[in-house]
């Protein structure tokens, strides 16, 4: 079978796809609180409708996570698709153009949706790709295995990780493929090779309440956390520094091959300052106050108050490094660190909570592998452009397969651009996800069969 009969065939069968496509952005699948088993139970009806074999494993409220096979043979290569189903909620409705689970189609070019490029994109072209290669009967020497999970915006722990550790570890997998968007305007599209940790923590300052006229009776709540903010660039200082897996140079060095020459990239990245940070953001550990309250009356000393800190990490840097280095500049503010978040009605202390923590991961032997090399052949043949490597300042499901030795050989790459993730009037380009079932079916096909 040549690769033209897969292209044919996608060609051929784009209304059907794009249908498909719509049927999951309008299965609501908010998370929290999940709902992933409205998307699971159409995948798996889609699938089984061509004798693929499917299986559903839910949990919860109206959760669950599938896994489907190309076949049922697992002693040769095996390559494994993964895409979460969850999506994050859509804020104010009254700010989209069009209802976000509506899947409406603009102007025959672009569908609109929340879970539109984050990511039901990359999942619906996953779960096309498998039904294609089973539809033309390839005769091949491995397995394709699809995993569709829930969980991924709040951490993984019931997704990707328990499919992991319940159903995947006793095949072995020789590369995996995430279908998370991987575009950036202007830019070509990205192969990610890394991705950042991300530590999320509670800090609550326990101060003493008093009445407002006589402010000098309590101990302001507000006032320590404010303290400990403005103070909070002093990490940068405490926490040990270590060597990001790819320099800003290299980062630079690496997109810059996707350009005709280097002059016409440098001058893009000037007229870029998000490109700018992003390159930046990849080489160093970041921290962002993201959530405050406190106080329970204007005139009233408030004697609690709870934000919260988003950390970004590189590989090596730990939950334990980012808490040592906020008890040592909290000890260092004159303040006690609690273990508990409780105390006495006169106690003054801090009290700091890991409300999630991911490690960073990266897929270190990239360079030497053939695999990589063909995906990136297949990306510059069907999307017309060379595509760029580079690492993903946010964090994915990738971690769970790279840091526990399952396949280090882990990537990313889906349709759609990555700014519109989780924005308001999120879409996609159709035919970038028309383009990414034909790279992932035709790297399917030259994986199993040659």
């Amino acid at each position: 079978m040549s690769e033209d009969r897969i292209l044919h065939e996608i060609e051929q069968n784009q209304d059907e796809y794009i249908s498909f496509f719509q049927e999951l952005i309008q299965a609501e699948s908010y998370n929290p609180p999940g709902n992933e088993k409205n998307v699971a139970l159409i995948i798996d009806k889609y699938l089984k409708d061509i004798n693929i074999t499917s299986e559903v494993f839910p949990f919860g409220d109206n959760r669950a996570n599938l896994i489907a096979y190309l076949n049922d043979n697992f002693n040769g290569k095996n390559l494994l698709y993964n895409g979460h189903m969850d999506v994050v909620p859509p804020g104010n409705e009254e700010e989209w153009k069009y209802p976000p689970l509506s899947a409406t189609i603009k102007r025959k070019r672009y569908l609109y949706g929340r879970g539109a490029t984050d990511m039901k994109g990359g999942l619906a072209a996953m779960v096309i790709s498998l039904k294609i290669l089973k539809k033309l009967n390839i005769s091949n020497a491995g397995n394709l295995i699809l995993n569709a999970v829930a969980d991924e915006e709040i951490g993984g722990r019931v997704g990707t990780q328990w499919c992991l550790d319940h159903i995947l570890k006793s095949k072995k997998v020789h590369f995996i493929i995430i279908g998370e968007p991987t575009g950036l305007d202007p830019l070509p599209k990205g192969l990610i090779l890394g991705e950042k940790g991300r530590i999320a923590i509670k800090i609550i300052t326990n101060g003493i309440s008093g009445h407002a006229s006589l402010p000098a009776i309590g101990k302001n709540a507000i006032y320590m956390m404010n303290e400990i903010i403005q103070n909070l660039d002093e990490l940068d200082e405490i926490i040990p520094k270590i060597k990001p897996p790819l320099t800003q140079e290299e980062l630079k060095e690496l997109i810059s091959m996707a350009f005709p020459n280097k002059e016409i990239f440098e001058k893009i990245l000037s007229e870029q300052p998000i490109l700018q940070n992003l390159i930046k953001a990849n080489c160093q550990f970041t921290k962002n106050l993201t959530m405050i309250k406190g106080g329970i009356k204007s005139n009233v000393v408030p004697d609690r108050c709870e934000a919260v800190i988003d950390f970004r990490l590189l590989p090596g840097q730990n939950t334990e490094t980012v808490l040592n280095g906020l008890k040592k500049l909290i000890n260092k503010l004159g303040y006690q660190v609690k273990d508990e978040p409780t105390g006495l009605p006169k106690e003054i202390f801090v009290y700091l909570e890991v409300e999630e923590a991911g490690e960073a991961s990266f897929y270190s032997d990239w360079r030497n592998s053939p695999f990589l090399k063909d995906f990136y052949s297949i990306v510059e043949k069907i999307y017309q452009r060379k595509p760029f490597y580079f690492i993903m300042p946010a964090s994915a499901d990738a971690k769970f397969y790279r840091n526990t030795n399952y396949c280090q050989p882990t990537i990313l790459f889906g349709p759609g651009n990555g700014q519109l993730a989780h924005a308001i009037n999120e879409n996609i380009e159709i035919k970038d996800f028309i383009n990414a079932i034909k790279v992932y079916t035709l790297f399917a096909y030259n994986f199993l069969t040659n």
